[in-house]
């Protein structure tokens, strides 16, 4: 019996959208019909469009200024422990970044409430909520002004409880799996610890600065917020898929 040998695909061509024959390979017009065929681009609706504010936000802005804010971390260790000369004004641009990181972030999560509940069909947003993203925003944007250590604490309690709220409102319902894949599988309820070590971080600089514990604490804080935007990433991508 002959074995009949099937072409290879060309380079680029994924299995699901090129079928290859067993004589020929299919012509690179064929190819793309059958590519446009199977990629139809859904038509998104302006609450969709609304939603994508979110994502749009953290990847233009936020994550590009956590590359930033990271290096600047490394520079003022290094600066610190005599490894690298770098400039006095680093720590203070490492202090700066955090905190636009940390606004940025607030900003977001607002954006993301206000999008869901147009998304859902709650045009209307009702006192509570709004009373809500003012305590998030001002308590965020307080963090920027004030300087006595109980001033600080309350402005980033009220930012977090704001945002824990907004996000994860009472009474908590989770949806589905165990109590470890709801935490770190849930794009909400994770964000939600995310944004608290943010504002923790912005809010505890002075001491940071100034005391070893607390270098070590941030430190500490700083790699879980990095694998916690790492969840993010992952998570907000698949929520994505099920936005059509």
């Amino acid at each position: 019996m002959e074995t009949v040998q099937r072409p290879l695909p060309p380079l680029g061509c994924g299995l699901t959208f090129c079928k290859v024959n067993s004589m020929t390979p299919a012509a690179p017009q064929q190819m793309l019909a059958a590519l446009i065929r199977g990629r139809e681009l859904p038509v998104l609706s302006a609450a969709e469009w609304l939603l994508l504010l979110h994502p749009a936000l953290m990847i233009l802005f936020v994550y590009p200024v956590v590359g930033a804010t990271i290096r600047l971390g490394i520079l003022v260790r290094e600066k610190r422990l005599d490894l690298n000369p770098i400039a006095a004004t680093v720590p203070g641009e490492h202090v700066d970044h955090g905190r636009w990181v940390t606004t940025g972030t607030v900003v977001a999560v607002v954006l993301a409430v206000v999008a869901l509940r147009v998304h859902d069909g709650a045009v209307a947003v009702t006192a509570p909520v709004i009373a809500l993203m003012v305590g998030a925003l001002g308590g965020c944007l307080a963090l920027w002004r004030v300087r006595r250590p109980a001033a600080r604490a309350a402005a980033a309690f009220l930012s977090w409880g704001s945002v824990a709220l907004l996000v994860v409102p009472p009474p908590l319902v989770w949806a589905g799996g165990g109590p470890r894949e709801r935490m770190w599988g849930n794009h909400g309820s994770s964000g939600v610890l995310l944004t608290g070590l943010l504002l923790f971080a912005m809010a505890a600089a002075p001491e940071i600065r100034a005391s070893s514990p607390w270098r070590r604490l941030h430190t500490g804080a700083a790699v879980l917020t990095a694998l916690l935007l790492a969840v993010q990433a992952i998570s907000g991508s698949r929520d994505l898929l099920t936005l059509h």
